[in-house]
Parts: C-alpha cells; sequence; structure tokens
C-alpha cells in the first residue's frame, strides 16, 4: 500500500493516464480528489472506486481557472483532512501545425492548459503541504520539447517544457519544507489524445525502443513512485517514462 492514507488531488482523471492513475493510487491506499472537465465521468469514476473499497471526491472543473484549483485543495482538506500529493496531469495537445500558421488564440490557449495551469496548482498545493508538514507534487510533462523537436507541436512543446523548469524551481524552493516537485515524461501512450489512426499509432510505435506506446497505466505506476516514499530522495527531475523514445533513432 504505497499510498496508504495519504490524500491524492489528481487531474485530467476523467480518462486516460488520469482515470488509470485514480484506479491505482486507490488500491495503494490513497484518499482522492478528482478533477476534470466532464462530471459524468468522475462521478462514475468515484462510484465504481468506491464500490472496490476505495474512497474518493469529485470536482468538475477547468485547470486553466485559478480558483478551481484552490477549490479542489479545499475540498481535500474539508473532505479528507489535508493533502498529502497531487498529480497535475490535465494536459491538450491543441491545434497542430508550424508557428507561421498557428492562431495566437490556439497558442494561448495550449499554454494556458498545460502550464498556467501548473502555477495555479502549486500556488494552492504548496500552502495545504506545508500545513501537512511534507509532500509530493508530480507534472505530467512529455519528451516533447525535450529529448525531441516533433513538427507541428511548438505550443504543446513550449509549454510542457515550461513545466519542467517551473518544477526545477519549486523543487529548489520547497525542499527543505520535505516538499518534493518532479515533472514526468510519458513516451506515446494509447489515451484518447492519442487519436484513433492506426497509422499514426504505427509511426508513434515505431519511434520508441520498445516499438510499442505506453498503456495508461504504465504511466500512472511510474506516478505512483514519485508520489509515494518509495521516491523520498528524488525531486526536481524531469523523469522519463518514454519506452526508450529519447535513446531510439530508428
Amino acid at each position: 500500500m504505497l499510498l496508504d492514507g495519504k490524500i491524492i488531488i489528481v487531474t485530467g482523471a476523467s480518462s486516460g493516464i488520469g482515470a488509470a492513475a485514480a484506479w491505482i493510487f486507490a488500491a495503494e491506499g490513497a484518499r482522492l480528489v478528482l478533477g476534470a472537465r466532464r462530471g459524468d465521468l468522475l462521478a462514475d469514476l468515484v462510484a465504481e472506486i468506491a464500490e472496490k473499497g476505495g474512497e474518493a471526491a469529485f470536482l468538475a472543473g477547468d485547470v486553466e481557472n485559478g480558483a478551481y484549483a484552490a477549490d479542489l485543495v479545499a475540498l481535500a482538506e474539508t473532505r479528507f483532512g489535508g493533502l498529502d500529493g497531487a498529480f497535475n496531469n490535465a494536459g491538450m495537445t491543441g491545434e497542430l501545425g508550424p508557428v507561421p500558421d498557428m492562431t495566437e488564440e490556439n497558442w494561448h490557449k495550449v499554454i494556458a492548459v498545460n502550464l498556467t495551469s501548473g502555477f495555479h496548482a502549486a500556488r494552492a498545493q504548496i500552502p495545504a503541504l506545508r500545513r501537512r508538514g511534507a509532500g509530493s507534487i508530480v507534472f505530467t510533462s512529455t519528451f516533447v520539447g525535450h529529448t525531441v523537436g516533433l513538427p507541428g507541436m511548438a505550443a504543446y512543446a513550449a509549454a510542457k517544457a515550461g513545466l519542467i523548469g517551473m518544477t526545477q524551481v519549486l523543487a529548489a524552493e520547497h525542499g527543505a519544507e520535505n516538499i518534493r516537485v518532479n515533472a514526468l515524461l510519458p513516451g506515446g501512450t494509447m489515451t484518447p489524445m492519442a487519436g484513433e489512426d492506426a497509422g499514426f499509432h504505427d509511426f508513434v510505435r515505431g519511434l520508441h525502443a520498445l516499438k510499442r506506446m505506453a498503456e495508461p497505466a504504465e504511466i500512472a505506476n511510474a506516478a505512483l513512485f514519485l508520489l509515494s516514499d518509495k521516491a523520498s530522495f528524488v525531486t526536481g527531475t524531469a523523469m522519463l517514462a518514454d519506452g526508450g523514445n529519447s535513446i531510439s533513432k530508428l
């Protein structure tokens, strides 16, 4: 029970990596506050976790909104008594295309969902972790813009690379308070964000040394490690869980 009794926020929890994380964290003993835009899916997930003996609450909202980040923390504290960690996983790729053809609206939207949301989360979560005397924050970043530049993904790459920079600073600022902050960099993962184009999936598989894409649970298990006390001396990292994407050229 790697998260036994710990109170954890998970955003982007309605599907994909976030939903997988909710199931795995609950099985490892965590009490969960789940966030995403689709409240109906969150309600179903919370009910299913409860049927298996887990504890979870949910609040639907948009991570672009700073008040929503504060509300998730408030729910964790009022419902469960505090906050021990967070998996800030919500994100979007946005419209793909070269920068000269990109709209300013798309740029700002992608930055807001992927990077500014992390600022909102940290600003709300760190005071709550201080009140507990310790904690762990994990941001979902990506290998895109870190180990490889994929054409058409400048906004996404910039936002997710920004999360890594913020992670490093937060880790340095709050390490003495026993608050750990890490970024998790998945490789290609079979989530709704990956779409349904089989040809695209074949291309992405070939980018990885393992010649396959990850299942959401595989990435969630990496987040589990970072949130758990097994990672007690791990902070400020950009931890790759990328199936060898970063070292594969064939």
